[in-house]
Parts: C-alpha cells; structure tokens; sequence
C-alpha cells in the first residue's frame, strides 16, 4: 500500500511539472528550445524558479539566468555605443522585443553572453529621448521623436518667429502686452495654436529620433512633406516676382520659405538660382491676432454747380480738390503668415479734404476726369509692384488686391467714359476707361464681365466689376495701371498715395 502512495505521489509531481511549466517548453531534459539562441534544458527540478525569457517581435530570443546582467550590459552598451551622440541618456530594450518573467521548473543552458551580443549585433534597443504629439479634437494624429525637449523648444520658437518677432513671442510668452502702437505699422497682440502639443519622456529607437534643430523645423514647416515645387531665377527677377509668378506668394512667404538664401524681400537675387515655391503645410496652425495702424486717404468730392451761361458739357474748376488723411487700426487675424480676416476697429480723421468745385453747363456729370484718382479697391494692398518682374514680359502695372474681400468689388478710379469691355486669353475680362483727359486706366482679370457696355459714363467710385484671376493670373487680383497719351504710367508715382500699400 505504502509503495503504490509513492508511486501515485511520483506521478502528480510529474503533471504539476507538465501543468505549471512554460506551454513552449514542455519536453524533457537534455531537449533543446526553439529559440533563436537554442539552449539545452539541463534538468527538471521539483520548485520553480525565476527566468527571464526575451521575445523580438513575439519570437523567442533565448532564456536569460540573471536580469541584472541584463540591466548591466544596457548601461555598458549605451556608454561604448550611444553616450557619444546622445547625451544625458539612457538605452532599453527594442520597441518590438520584451522580457517575460516566468516561474519555470526547468534549468537552462547558461546563454546569457549570446542573447546579450544578439541583441548588440542587431541594435535591438530604443533610447531615452523626448516624445511630441501634436493632437486635435479627433485625437493624437502626429508624432515625433526628439533628442531633448530644448532643441524642440527652439526649433519650434524659430518657426514661430516667421510669423511675429523674437521680442514679441518673448513678451506675450510671458503673459505681458506688446507695446501699444504710436505711428504707423503693426503689432502682435495675441498668439496661440490651434491643436494640442504634449511634450513627454519616451524611449524611441535611433532612426525615429530626430537629431537637429534644423530636422523638427523641417517637420513642423512641412509635416514630413519632401514633396516640393522650386522655381529658376530669371533676369531681374524680384522676390515679389518670384511670387507672383508661382502660386501668388507674397514677397514674405517667399523669404520665409527660402530664408537660407533670402534675408530682406529687396533682396537682388542671384540667376539661375533655386527657390523653392511651395508654402508651409505645417503640423500646426499658428494663430497670430495682430493690431494694424495705416495712413489712409480721404478722398475728395467733386461737387457740381450749374452755370447758365457756360454751354452743355463745358466745366471750369472753381475749386482745387485737396484729399485728407486718417489714422485707421484694424484687428487682423493671421494663420500661419496668411491673412485670413480684418477688421476696421476706430479710426480718426487727421486731415479734412477740400472738395473739387466744378462749374458745369448742366447738372449731368460728364464723362471727362479730374485727374485724381482713388484706389480701384477696398482695403487696398499692392502684391506685385510696378515691374516686379520682366520675363516673360516687364510687368507694366500693378497688383493690387482686397485685404479682407478676395472677390471684392472693382471701381473707377476718376470719371470717364467705358471704352473697352473685353476678354483675351491674358489679360481675361478687362476693361478700360477713357477719361477723356488724354488718360486711360485699365483694369484686368475681372471675375466676370463688367456688365457696363461701352459708351457707358461712369463717375469716380462707381462699380465696374469684380476682382477675380481670370486670363493667366495666380490669385484675385486686379492689373491697375494709367495710360498717358497711348504709354503705360505707374499709378504710384505722382497718381496714388503707396505708402504702406506694399
């Protein structure tokens, strides 16, 4: 009886061990794991104890003895291997590989020298670096992976810096007010992103981390896009030009994008050059509110009296007309260096205007021009200046848009009479009106027909079409310019008041 107790007592033991062992290790002393480093088990004891099993991408590795070797070779490893290029850091296992702790009845053959020098041969570490996630209201939908949260930190405020002053970021970093504005220009008075960045500790192997100032910029510019469009430099090409000639860039979108080559939007550039031509697609949207002061003009009236005894349609000035002046502030709103929207906040009239007298033989305004001329736009803001650039052809005019209307409204800017209402494959639909002065001013890239015929008289302010980019045109604009006696004047010398239009 005594004799069949053992017996059955031996045969529990034996299922507790088959039960209780590790699934993929269920064999026999003196059999060999299926590991990458195969290792012989060399018995079965009767308690278990601690081993540690590493795993690559759920593939057994081998069967560590002692963890703390483990612990010790990644510190040995990271100093011989990793200290150098990466400071002030620490090394730990792969991001695919991982170690099980297991209670195991078996001993295995000490292969602890091999599985470590596997892991070294194929670099199956991550290492201690700085993890950022750029999130919105959808969830976490970039990331990446820096040495340090510092070097982040002054790529990102370099980016920043495009679209608003060091001194500015610095002071509404801090909580404060920028300097309220006395003269005329523009201030920064608020600034925030419109997604969510968390900066965080993480592990990340070597060819996720990236390694420059220079790299994040890159990503944080373009989102990891290579995909870029570049343009050749031609003869007298100006910054301005290179813009309006590809995608409607302003001169400043184009030093930002080029700044390595371009400091100044005067900048002479150099033919033959590269530029590249594709805008910002970055991981964030930058918002800056901005406060804008502007010099503008008021114009002038011209007030008709009837005199009978001077015949129908003569006219005699009895009194010079003098435009006036305002202080204007506007509240600008700004996405990563595009203006999105602007509005008139106050503004203070500085000089008054004197109106033009005129004396006519009738109380009809004929179609003959004063010579004055106003702004053939609202909010007007010149993108392309007079001969901005030559090839294909000088750029005889210029390009003016509506700060805050794309499609806004076009007029006349002095009394005439319509004498060309057309479209041609360049200019698109266009119009010129004969001032009857021995002056014509034109208007291109109408959005539409004008839908006053010719012959028809228009004064000075009236609608005459709408800005638009038709004919070869890269963005809404309207080609503006003055013609004298059959030639082709800048508007801005001696015409119209430019000064803080550009």
């Amino acid at each position: 009886m005594k004799r069949i107790l053992v017996i059955l007592a031996s045969l529990a033991a034996a299922v507790c061990i088959a039960v209780f062992a590790p699934f993929s290790y269920r064999t026999a002393a003196g059999s060999t794991t299926d590991g990458i480093i195969p290792q012989e088990i060399l018995e079965i004891t009767s308690e278990p104890s601690p081993v540690y099993s590493v795993y690559n991408e759920g593939k057994l590795i081998g069967v560590l003895k002692n963890r703390t070797d483990l612990n010790r070779f990644l510190k040995q490893v990271y100093k011989e291997d990793y200290a150098a290029e990466y400071p002030s850091s620490s090394l730990s296992l792969g991001k695919d590989v991982y170690l099980s702790e297991e209670q195991s009845y078996y001993v295995y053959e000490n292969k602890d020298r091999e599985i470590l020098d596997y892991l070294r041969d194929n670099g199956l570490f991550t290492v201690a670096c700085t993890s950022v996630q750029f999130s919105d209201e959808n969830g976490v939908y970039a990331e990446i992976y820096v040495l340090n949260e510092q070097m982040y930190q002054d790529a990102m405020n370099e980016y920043l810096s495009l679209f608003i002053s060091r001194d500015e970021l610095s002071t509404l970093m801090n909580g404060q007010q920028t300097q309220a504005l006395r003269t005329y220009g523009s201030r920064a008075v608020g600034i925030s992103i419109l997604q969510t960045i968390t900066v965080s500790d993480a592990y990340a192997s070597v060819d996720e981390i990236l390694h420059t100032k220079e790299e994040i910029l890159e990503f944080i510019e373009y989102s990891g896009n290579t995909d870029k469009e570049y343009y050749t430099v031609e003869r007298y090409d100006t910054v301005a030009g290179v813009g309006s000639k590809n995608n409607g860039l302003s001169a400043t979108q184009v030093m930002n994008i080029n700044r390595d080559k371009i400091s100044s939007t005067d900048q002479i550039l150099a033919e033959g050059e590269e530029l590249c031509v594709t805008y910002f697609t970055p991981v964030i949207d930058v918002v800056v509110r901005m406060e804008s002061m502007r010099k503008e003009t008021i114009f002038a009236e011209t007030v008709y009296t009837e005199d009978n005894t001077m015949r129908m349609g003569a006219q005699m000035e009895l009194q010079e007309g003098i435009n006036g002046s305002k202080n204007s502030l506007y509240s600008e709103r700004w996405i990563n260096g595009v203006l999105v929207s602007g509005e008139l906040v106050s503004s203070v009239d500085t000089t008054q205007p004197v109106n033009q007298v005129i004396a006519v033989g009738t109380l009809e305004i004929p179609g003959v021009g004063t010579g004055q001329y106003i702004w053939p736009v609202d909010n007007p803001l010149i993108t392309c200046g007079w001969g901005c650039y030559t090839i294909p052809h000088f750029h005889l005019a210029i390009d003016v848009v509506n700060r805050y209307e794309r499609y806004g409204k076009i007029y006349a800017a002095d009394r005439g009479v319509i004498a060309v209402n057309s479209y041609d494959p360049i200019s698109g639909n266009h119009v010129f009106i004969d001032h009857n002065n021995g002056m014509m001013t034109y208007y291109g890239h109408m959005n539409v027909p004008s839908p006053l015929p010719v012959g028809t008289i228009v004064d000075k302010g009236d609608v005459i079409g709408q800005i638009g980019m038709t004919g070869r045109a890269s963005g809404p604009h309207t080609h503006f310019y003055i013609m004298i006696d059959g030639k082709e004047v800048n508007p801005c010398e001696g015409y119209l008041d430019c000064e803080g239009i550009r």
